[in-house]
């Protein structure tokens, strides 16, 4: 197992600290959509991808074992330290999210890290995410409404986590901002050649 170099570490939690901060401000906004999406709770799912972000950046630049399960849990505690107001719950939620996403890079062995690995990534942190919160939080949701949740979670974690993820941690690459990184070193052969 490759070791994690303070520079992959530094950037790890640089990710989920970041993240963790953002996350307060996004949180409000299922505040404020909540009467829009009163008679249809599902459709809540469509922002879910925006969670799983910090595990994908975390896998895509890091490039190490671990990376997005650490980010993704990091951006969670720190939330919930930070007064999220789904509590204990939130940390639950990073081990999720950050798990699907580590899954997918653990079914390539961490070798590839290209945009369909990074649209499962999203997909499998979708189906963990909404198999805990079926359970924490709409046990009572009927089950076609929970399946209607579902396919509304891998929308975004499709889009928001595996696409805006993949485009996000490519346009980091091309800045030169992750030139120490993997990702960075890769981006720079593509580059030259």
């Amino acid at each position: 197992m490759t070791r994690f170099r303070t520079l992959d570490l530094m950037v790890t939690v640089l990710i989920g600290a970041a993240f963790g901060v953002a996350y307060l401000g996004y949180a409000q906004l299922y505040t404020l959509i909540g009467p829009f999406t009163a008679a249809f709770k599902p459709a809540e799912g469509l922002l879910a991808g925006i969670w799983f972000l910090p595990g994908i950046l975390a896998a895509l630049l890091v490039r190490k074992p671990g990376a997005a399960l650490f980010a993704g849990l990091l951006a969670a505690v720190l939330s919930m330290l930070l007064g999220s107001q789904w509590g204990w719950g939130t940390a639950i939620s990073g081990l999720m999210q950050g798990g699907g996403v580590e899954l997918a890079f653990l079914l390539t062995r961490y070798r590839r890290f290209s945009l369909p690995v990074a649209i499962l990534g999203g997909l499998l942190a979708a189906v963990l995410e909404w198999g805990w919160e079926k359970v924490a939080y709409y046990p009572e949701m009927s089950w076609p409404f929970s399946l209607a949740m579902l396919g509304a979670f891998l929308v975004s974690g499709a889009l928001l986590c595996g696409v805006l993820g993949w485009a996000a941690s490519r346009a980091l690459a091309a800045t030169g901002a992750v030139d120490s990184l993997p990702s960075g070193r890769e981006h720079a052969r593509i580059a030259e050649a």
